[in-house]
């Protein structure tokens, strides 16, 4: 059964983008998402992705603008709703789920990504049917380009 709306943060400082490690304790299956998660009742969608982001990430975030706000054929989520995020406070390092239903996994890692730089990202986010799709239209909506290796040596 699918949930609702994921509220999720793109924290983007310098042009990278913030991106979290789940590990499932069963598979040892592990792949990259953006902070996010579900609304709390009488929880605003802004209110949400800082929550989220602070329980995952230890970071302290402003949340800006929606950046999108899709319907998703697969994952958990029937939509998602991902907001630009800038850091206010903190160094990132994996946090913690408090949620009951959050027991099969954990957050292994966290790690920035360079938004000009896709051939860089590792085998593990570049086949990820959701991730790398949900960058690919982040970056485009933020207005980056691939810069490509042989321009940065």
């Amino acid at each position: 059964m699918k949930r609702g709306i994921r509220y999720q943060g793109a924290v983007i400082r310098g042009d990278h983008i913030l991106l979290i490690k789940h590990r499932e304790h069963e598979s040892g299956r592990e792949y990259w998402v953006l902070p996010g998660g579900r609304r709390r009742t009488r929880e605003t969608g802004e209110a949400c992705v800082r929550r989220e982001i602070n329980e995952e990430t230890r970071l302290t975030v402003s949340v800006g603008r929606l950046l999108l706000d899709e319907g998703i054929a697969s994952g958990f989520y029937k939509r998602y709703r991902t907001y630009l995020c800038e850091v206010v406070s903190g160094e990132a390092e994996p946090g913690f789920e408090p949620e009951a239903d959050a027991t099969w996994y954990d957050i292994v890692e966290v790690r920035w990504f360079d938004l000009r730089r896709s051939y860089e990202w590792e085998d593990g986010l570049t086949d990820n049917p959701v991730t790398f799709p949900l960058l690919l239209r982040i970056r485009a909506v933020l207005g980056y380009t691939e810069v490509s290796a042989e321009a940065t040596e």
